[in-house]
């Protein structure tokens, strides 16, 4: 589903974010990216969703070239692809309704985005989305009303009407107590399981990564160190991921 080839980038001339990272995840996959703050977690994430293009290598999302395409090429495939925050990226303002119909802009009329008179097709959609993350009868609840949990919810729910099938999560249970923090990943598990979605999530918690991805991916200094299933990794190799170099 993702296949990234020799990829490396830098914002600074000389100060290198990635270095030469490849990494295959197959289609349903759920991978954890784990490594210390700085390691080029959030910009692998945010070149596999094509907001940063690297400045060497290559990106495929289910065969298509993203690296190299262009214009409505590149929105189709990014379509594909929905980003789940840690700060959730919602309109505080707006009900957990009209935010999760905001999944849906790519493909509505500029007269409709613009007015937020959505197709009922598309408002249907948006309900069932809300009932898929349990949040039924909330759907006119302002987003600044609902607690950390809730709206991480409703940022998945517009993931599911984007319709992608790939979900990249950047610490998405960072800013959640314990409790919801489980219970966000356990929702992302299951949508995974149940819709056949592959899901990237950045994580600082071996436990987290251990507990819920199949496969995890040490980043350190803008390299893979380590690719393994999530069953082999020890407290050892997440102590030598974290180790400060001198």
């Amino acid at each position: 589903m993702i296949r990234v080839t020799n990829v490396s980038h830098f914002y600074e001339p000389g100060k290198p974010v990635l270095r030469g990272v490849s990494l295959a995840v197959p289609r349903g996959a759920f991978v954890a990216i784990a490594g210390a703050s700085g390691a080029g977690k959030s910009t692998l994430l945010s070149i596999l969703n094509g907001m940063t293009v690297p400045r060497e290598g290559t990106v495929e999302i289910a065969g298509a070239d993203l690296t190299r395409a262009s214009g409505g090429a590149r929105r189709r495939i990014q379509s594909g692809v929905a980003m789940i925050y840690q700060d959730f990226r919602l309109v505080a303002e707006c009900s957990a309704l009209e935010n999760t119909l905001n999944g849906a802009l790519a493909r509505t009329a500029l007269w409709r985005a613009v007015t937020g008179v959505f197709a009922e097709r598309e408002r249907r959609a948006a309900r069932d989305a809300l009932a898929a993350v349990g949040l039924s009868g909330m759907e006119d609840t302002p987003v600044s009303r609902l607690s950390g949990g809730q709206k991480q919810r409703v940022a998945i729910a517009r993931a599911l009407v984007q319709g992608a099938e790939v979900i990249l999560a950047d610490e998405p249970v960072a800013s959640l107590d314990p409790g919801s923090a489980g219970q966000i990943l356990t929702l992302l598990k299951t949508l995974q399981q149940t819709r056949s979605l592959t899901v990237l999530m950045n994580s600082h918690s071996p436990d987290e990564a251990r507990r819920y991805a199949e496969r995890i991916v040490g980043l350190r200094d803008g390299r893979i160190v380590r690719n393994a299933p999530a069953s082999e990794w020890t407290d050892a190799d997440f102590a030598e991921l974290y180790r400060r170099q001198a």
